[in-house]
Parts: structure tokens; C-alpha cells; sequence
């Protein structure tokens, strides 16, 4: 059954990344949710998607710049001025104490590929001990070397790599790194990709599935998963079938 994931919550009608987000995600009925993870000036893995805050909160600069206290102070509504007055940057640990009471699936990818956060694998794997969440998670990035050192850290954690372009079999090329499934963008992830991967024991959860036509496509082909900003709509297109 494929599952539906809320990309960066219900990031098309809601703020992307926040707990309003997620929660509307749940709320929608998607399986999981996916989440981006930077860490603040003093270390914490905090969710927001670009290195900068520019785009998504009130203010200026890079997330590795300012603290926790002060990322806290940000107001991340985005687009949605007009429909939530505020909304805060949630830390991981905040979305892992809420999802592993709902024991919903939680896809961290960790946004090490453009910034080195030194130490980010461990300090994400902390706080899926502390909540126990383990059996929950899928992590997944574009830094592959991040996927191999998460790996070595938690063997038994989903793992995916992320990816824009054609791999060749990239099936293979995932468990060369560590992986266990496959995340491509939508466009790299053609009928016989999807076949071929899942055939040999691999999941693909493509990104990021907006339109009707190609949700359906999906489902059709008993894709393992895919990411999506509507995942309202998924839901229904998944249950009228």
C-alpha cells in the first residue's frame, strides 16, 4: 500500500516546517511526515529547510549563525500571513515528542549537503533513542557520505538516498552507501526505475508529487511511497480508487 507522506508537513496550504504543518499532515491522514533538519549556532538540530531564513521566517542570516534562543524568537509563517499570525521554528526534539505519541513515520532529511554540520548524524540519533522512535524513522539526504555515516552509527534505521538526476541502478548504488531505499525527484522516477528497485527488496518514495495524474500513476504502480505538499488531496485520490 502506498504510503503518503505530508513534505514538510501540509507545506501547500499550511507553513512549511512547523507544527501547525505537521500536525494538519496527521490531521489529513497521511502516513508520515517528512522534515528538514539544520543545527543552531549552539547545536541543536532545529527544522527548517534552507540554510538561510531568509525565505520562510522575518529575518535575515543563516541558521548555523544564530542560537536556538534566538531562531525561537523568528516568526515562520512564510506565505501564510494572512491565515496564522505566528508560528515558531520547532527543535526535533519537539516533532519526535509529538510524532512518537501519534507513532506516525517521520522522514528526517538532514540538510548537511551545501553546510558540514559537524556531528549532525549524532546528535539526530540522540534524540530517536531518547523518543524511541527508531522503528519510525527514515532519514534521508542528499550528502550520501551522510547516509554511509549513519549507517555505521544505526544499521538498523531506513536509510534513503536522495537524488535529482538519473543513477545507474540506482538500487544498488543505495546499498553500496548504506541505504535501503531510494528517494529520487519525481522526473528520475519512471515505471521501470520504480519496478526494477522494488523488485529487489528497495523502496522508492519519489519527490514532490503535486498533480492528480501522476499521484494516481503511483498508486497504480504500488510505488513503496511518495512525498507530497497536498497530502489532503493524496488521501482522497488514494481512497476513491
Amino acid at each position: 500500500m502506498t504510503k503518503i507522506f505530508g513534505h514538510r508537513g501540509s507545506a501547500g496550504t499550511h507553513p512549511e516546517n512547523t507544527m501547525i504543518s505537521f500536525e494538519q499532515a496527521y490531521k489529513d491522514g497521511a502516513d508520515g511526515i517528512e522534515l528538514d533538519v539544520q543545527l543552531s549556532k549552539d547545536g541543536i538540530p532545529v527544522v527548517i529547510h534552507d540554510e538561510k531564513v531568509n525565505r520562510t521566517t522575518d529575518s535575515k542570516g543563516f541558521v548555523q549563525d544564530l542560537t536556538l534562543r534566538e531562531l525561537k524568537q523568528l516568526n515562520a509563517v512564510h506565505k501564510f500571513k494572512k491565515q496564522y499570525k505566528h508560528a515558531e521554528i520547532p527543535t526535533l526534539e519537539e516533532v519526535l515528542d509529538w510524532a512518537s505519541r501519534k507513532q506516525t513515520i517521520v522522514n528526517i532529511e538532514l540538510k548537511n549537503s551545501i553546510l558540514p554540520y559537524a556531528g549532525m548524524e549524532e546528535k539526530v540519533l540522540e534524540l530517536v533513542d531518547k523518543h524511541k522512535m527508531a522503528h519510525l524513522i527514515i532519514f534521508s539526504s542528499f550528502n550520501h557520505y551522510s547516509i554511509a555515516r549513519l549507517n555505521t552509527l544505526a544499521p538498523k534505521i531506513e536509510k534513503a538516498v536522495l537524488y535529482m538526476e538519473g543513477i545507474y541502478k540506482p538500487w544498488d548504488y543505495t546499498k553500496w552507501v548504506g541505504g535501503s531505499g531510494i528517494h529520487p525527484h519525481i522526473k528520475a522516477a519512471t515505471a521501470s526505475i520504480i519496478h526494477r528497485s522494488q523488485q529487489s527488496g528497495v523502496p522508492v518514495r519519489p519527490f514532490t508529487v503535486n498533480d492528480e495524474k501522476t499521484m494516481k500513476r503511483l498508486f497504480a504502480e504500488e510505488c513503496a511511497g511518495f512525498f507530497t505538499d497536498y497530502p489532503k488531496k493524496a488521501v482522497q485520490i488514494k481512497y476513491q480508487n
